[in-house]
């Protein structure tokens, strides 16, 4: 694997790898874009490029072998699912004592940490943060730099505040790579001491073809589906949950059509009367409502006159006779009870008695 294999966001990467080759990559850089964009795979591939022992190039542009000793023990926290569940499994068996004090971080190779957040909260703790800063003032010793890779922008502000001490005098081996979905929610200091890149959407074409060679279980029209729901991530587009999707995707349309009916709404409390306590129940929520922003945005394409933007394409003749019988401030008013709801679930409230509610507010 190299550079070469990373789709889409080809003037961004070939950027990044000119300032490899001139030596001059910034000391702190934020990658932002969506979830699935390959954020995460491209700080991989600069952290194995920085300290590849072979240092290939291709195209004239530094790269990684993918072979040497660095590259493979860096490729090892690669998936970071992976690696998140064994750390987190590691910590649980602890005794309760230690446990308490220990944080979570990935590091495969001596020189390379990764930050994710913290469960349960899944932040970006000070402690971790105090940890990172205690070991990047130590040389590398088995490679030419530190790599620090912080997976998400949801930092304790006390956690934030730390890391600017790294980012006003960094030691010139290190770099510390910031990912994120929103860089707005950095503080303001950190984003002006960071080098920004942005991995901007992939076309639906081009995902079309990326599954046609990863997806072999999806027949056409179900690639186009995948394609796009995906929001242009590959990432989101390989592991997209089809199955998972439909069978939300038709609770919704049964809260969608019993809103809009306003009749018998038997079907509507056999639906909702399925969403239960417990993290499975709050799981299938979430992707519930989830699916309900997606068809609501198609219905909102549809009343604008732009059917060619639609993502559920399977059902655009559903959606349309939908749409026929709804204007746009009952689009409006529904995604505003929908985010209701959506911090109405982090209150812990009961989920189907929720949704009973939001369908019947939405009543013609």
């Amino acid at each position: 694997m190299s550079f070469q294999d990373f789709h889409g966001n080809h003037e961004t990467v070939t950027r990044i790898r000119e300032m490899l080759a001139r030596d001059r990559f910034s000391h702190a850089v934020i990658i932002s874009g969506p979830e699935g964009a390959g954020k995460y795979t491209l700080a991989q591939m600069i952290a194995k490029t920085l300290n590849c022992l072979e240092q290939p190039v291709t195209r004239s542009l530094p790269d990684f072998c993918g072979r040497c000793s660095n590259c493979t023990r860096i490729a090892q926290a690669d998936d970071l699912e992976a690696r998140f569940a064994e750390a987190v499994e590691v910590r649980e068996a602890m005794r309760e004592a230690d446990r308490r004090d220990a944080r979570i971080l990935i590091q495969t190779h001596p020189e390379v940490i990764v930050v994710p957040p913290d469960p349960p909260q899944m932040l970006i703790k000070v402690g971790q943060v105090r940890l990172v800063i205690d070991s990047v003032f130590y040389k590398p010793v088995e490679a030419r730099s530190k790599v620090l890779i912080f997976t998400e922008s949801s930092f304790m502000k006390e956690a934030a505040n730390s890391l600017l001490k790294v980012l006003e005098e960094p030691p010139e081996y290190a770099t510390l790579i910031l990912l994120t979905t929103n860089p707005g929610e950095l503080l303001p200091t950190i984003r002006s001491r960071c080098v920004a890149f942005t991995l901007g959407a992939l076309p639906v074409r081009q995902l079309d073809e990326a599954l046609s060679r990863s997806r072999g279980d999806l027949k056409p029209a179900q690639r186009e589906l995948v394609a796009r729901l995906a929001n242009g991530a590959l990432g989101r587009a390989v592991s997209f949950m089809l199955e998972e999707y439909v069978e939300s995707r038709a609770s919704a349309l049964t809260m969608l059509r019993s809103a809009i009916a306003g009749s018998d709404h038997t079907e509507l409390f056999k639906i909702t009367e399925t969403y239960r306590a417990g993290i499975e129940g709050r799981d299938k929520t979430d992707q519930l409502l989830r699916t309900l922003y997606a068809l609501f945005e198609d219905l909102l394409m549809l009343k604008s006159g732009t059917p060619e933007l639609v993502r559920n394409t399977d059902i655009r003749g559903e959606l349309s006779r939908l749409a026929q019988a709804i204007d746009f401030e009952w689009i409006v008013t529904a995604s505003q009870r929908l985010a209701e709801v959506e911090r109405g679930m982090r209150r812990n409230l009961l989920r189907s008695l929720s949704l009973d509610a939001f369908a019947t507010s939405l009543e013609r």
